[in-house]
């Protein structure tokens, strides 16, 4: 008969045959829901990491900062040697 005990060697074996993957995620205000439809065994293990809420002053300026740079520079702009910048 075939033992479920868990043992280091099962333990290793489970480890080994799930692949790690990373899922986004999000909290309900009851339960985390995952965002992706995943296939997930029972006593599979999970870490949970809770990521701190956007800033939205950071995101204005990057984008900001992205279209500044996207005015100022082309795709048709000259590249310049290293020769050149020391002139």
């Amino acid at each position: 008969m075939l033992s479920l005990e868990l043992t280091p060697l099962t333990l290793l074996l489970r480890f080994i045959t799930m692949p790690i993957q990373s899922i986004s995620a999000h909290y309900d205000g009851s339960h985390i829901v995952l965002d992706e439809a995943t296939e997930l065994r029972p006593d599979a293990r999970l870490i949970v990491t809770v990521l701190p809420d956007p800033d939205p002053d950071r995101a204005d300026f990057m984008r900001l900062s992205e279209d500044s740079l996207s005015q100022a520079y082309s795709d048709e702009e000259v590249e310049y040697s290293e020769t050149d910048i020391k002139k």
